[in-house]
């Protein structure tokens, strides 16, 4: 059978439509107005097409005949085939999904509401993370005789100073890098509407002045920070970088520098933060320069028992 997906675009699953027209929409706002992020709305659509897919292949008539067996069902074969991560993210989009379903007095109870996810327990999170004479390579690496480099510099300068996720970095604006005290600023826009405000390192200072001198957008105040390059061309668009594409040059940087890791955006901030702690910081300041709302996401960030790992296991001479 043919999976459902929810993604812009798509058809209306049958499983709700045949509740009626009132069903309809109220499913439909739950991801045009009730999730505002578009990478929770993307996330939260494949989760809940994949369930609903699931609900017909095994004969549930409509959404409205959901019962917490079918939940509950479906949440253990996921968590055969899944990481319990997975599981649990999956169960919370159901979950959120039926809250405003029930709210909405489209269905009298929530299904997902009583059925419980995998344990699942971490304390060290599995990003990779360059040890800093490594991202010093990196960074060293980049050719930035043309704009892609000053751009990808300066875009790689940016998580690992300022800590800053990969969505954040890309939905920047050129006036979102600013002076301030006599110094260079950058306005991050965080998950959940947060603006976030940082002071640059002055290595990250001088790759955005070079990137923006040396490219011509500084005074192009209202367009994207870090754009495309035209085809057949080396110069920038006005088109925002898109978050593959950057996921893509950091693998192409890394294979010229000579890196082995398999990186990706999120490593930049585990990196920086990584650093910023082996250097005398506090994890409270690392949580509030990061945005964390807790220093226990923060933890999952902290490396620097990976190098007492090692040497412990360097012990064994044999």
């Amino acid at each position: 059978m043919t999976q459902i997906t929810l993604l812009p675009g798509s058809a209306l699953p049958s499983i709700v439509s045949v509740v009626g027209e009132r069903a309809s929409i109220r499913f439909l706002e739950f991801f045009a107005s009730h999730i505002r992020n578009p990478n929770t709305r993307r996330a939260y659509a494949r989760a809940v097409g994949e369930f609903l897919s699931w609900c017909e292949l095994h004969g549930v008539a409509s959404i409205a005949v959901v019962q917490p067996l079918h939940v509950a069902a479906y949440v253990e074969e996921l968590t055969r085939a899944r990481s319990a991560p997975t599981a649990k993210q999956r169960l919370a989009a159901i979950r959120m999904l039926f809250d405003w379903l029930v709210v909405g007095q489209v269905v009298p109870v929530n299904p997902a509401a009583s059925v419980r996810g995998p344990s699942h327990s971490v304390k060290r999170g599995k990003t990779p993370v360059l040890d800093p004479a490594e991202a010093r390579q990196l960074l060293d690496a980049i050719d930035i005789a043309t704009p892609a480099g000053l751009r990808d510099r300066a875009l790689i300068g940016l998580m690992v100073y300022s800590f800053a996720r990969i969505g954040a970095a890309l939905a920047m604006n050129v006036e979102d890098v600013y002076v301030q005290n006599r110094r260079l600023w950058v306005r991050l826009h965080e998950k959940g509407g947060k603006r976030h405000e940082m002071p640059c390192h002055h290595n990250l200072e001088a790759y955005l002045h070079a990137y923006l001198d040396g490219t011509g957008i500084a005074e192009d105040r209202k367009g994207p920070l870090f754009r495309t390059i035209g085809r057949g061309t080396r110069d920038l668009t006005r088109t925002p970088l898109p978050q593959a594409n950057a996921f893509m040059m950091i693998r192409r940087r890394a294979g010229a520098a000579d890196i082995h890791t398999a990186i990706g955006n999120h490593t930049f901030r585990a990196t920086g933060i990584t650093a910023y702690l082996k250097n005398g910081g506090t994890l409270e300041k690392a949580a509030a320069m990061a945005n964390h709302s807790s220093t226990r996401t923060t933890q999952l960030y902290d490396r620097r028992s990976d190098t007492v790992t090692l040497d412990e296991v360097e012990r064994v001479l044999i």
